[in-house]
């Protein structure tokens, strides 16, 4: 029998778990199932060596259970980096839910969740993420404290996507300001992909300081909205990664910087709200270094929404959320002039500095 199960892995290429590329040291997984409401879920708990793990919550369609494990340990490993290099208190966290948002999400179904992050007893924070809303978390939070991002009505922060926005535009100046010498945006040719919550507001930014915006999506009913409310353009080219552009913004899913489009971009600078963003960030950072394009690195810009929920763990108010958002102009010119002088990508230089962070604490601990 065992003979056969062997036989059966190796002509399947079963990777273990802990082989899997996106396993970075790890501390926890957690898989979640109930038959009863039809959850299917993973929470990844990266490092909490800052803090408890704090990270939103993904519902999405995935092809299968081995692409939701490779997308909650990349999504929870760059929360640990997001939280570092934005100064805040937290370790690195994430959860996904196996299915289709629009169809197979249910109040019972979000609720069982709710009742698994609590088994967790804080070690794991949940909060908004693709696939799931403020009125989810605020279902979450009838079976356990551990969410942020409840609705303004209950004392919480609300929906963190016009700050994450926010946060996206300000690292979309700095790196503007770096290539071209000028933080200002007018005239500049943007192509956005993605115009979700954050997507939307991020266009709205854009079109009010005089940007020439242009938008790709794959909802053609959005975008057709989108366009008209903005101003801006459908983009309607034949190949968005090739298109003739200033900046290239990044909003929807990761790695679109990958193999099959980094020799395409025409666009000077990649400043976007996306998480993991470079497929092989060693590889694909370099290879946009090499070029001279100006990566403004995803998990420090995109930082806006972690740094708003924040506010209900520590207890500052909104302005003060904006106002440390609006920091990530002064960091990310700060992650740039660090590559420069040490000759190392963007994404490097973040990595290091919120790395050290991290390295620095781990030694205050053990002492």
């Amino acid at each position: 029998m065992i003979a056969e199960v062997v036989k059966a892995n190796e002509l399947t290429k079963i990777d273990p778990v802990f082989g899997q590329p996106s396993f970075n040291d790890h501390e926890q997984v957690v898989f979640c199932h109930d038959k009863d409401t039809g959850l299917k879920a993973i929470i990844g708990i990266h490092n909490t060596v800052l803090g408890p793990a704090l990270g939103g919550t993904r519902m999405w369609n995935y092809a299968n259970e081995w692409e939701a494990l490779n997308d909650v340990l990349r999504l929870s490993r760059g929360m640990t980096y997001k939280s570092a290099i934005s100064g805040l208190n937290l370790g690195g966290g994430k959860a996904v839910i196996i299915g289709d948002a629009s169809k197979d999400k249910t109040p019972e179904m979000i609720t069982r969740f709710g009742q698994f992050v609590n088994s967790l007893s804080g070690k794991y924070i949940t909060a908004e993420d693709v696939g799931s809303t403020t009125a989810d978390m605020d279902l979450i939070r009838d079976v356990t404290p551990y969410v942020t991002g409840i609705s303004e009505s209950r004392g919480g922060s609300g929906n963190p996507s016009p700050v994450t926005a926010y946060g996206v535009y300000m690292g979309m100046k700095a790196a503007a300001m770096h290539q071209f010498g000028s933080n200002n945006l007018d005239g500049k040719k943007i192509l956005v992909q993605g115009t979700g919550h954050v997507g939307e507001t991020l266009i709205d930014y854009l079109t009010k300081e005089g940007a020439l915006v242009q938008i790709s999506d794959i909802n053609e009913e959005k975008m057709q909205y989108i366009a008209g409310k903005y101003g801006a353009k459908i983009f309607n080219g034949d190949d968005l990664y090739s298109a003739d552009v200033d900046i290239y913004a990044p909003c929807a899913l990761g790695a679109t910087i990958n193999d099959a489009t980094i020799n395409k971009i025409k666009a000077k600078v990649i400043a976007g709200a996306a998480n993991n963003q470079l497929a092989v960030e060693q590889v694909h950072g370099k290879i946009l270094m090499e070029k001279g394009i100006a990566y403004a690195p995803d998990f420090l810009i995109n930082a806006g929404g972690i740094i708003n929920v924040y506010a209900e763990i520590v207890g500052y108010d909104k302005a003060e959320a904006l106002k440390r958002t609006e920091n990530i102009y002064n960091t990310t010119l700060e992650i740039f002039h660090f590559a420069e002088a040490n000759n190392i990508t963007t994404h490097q230089a973040a990595m290091q500095i919120a790395q050290k962070r991290i390295d620095e604490k781990k030694k205050e601990t053990a002492k």
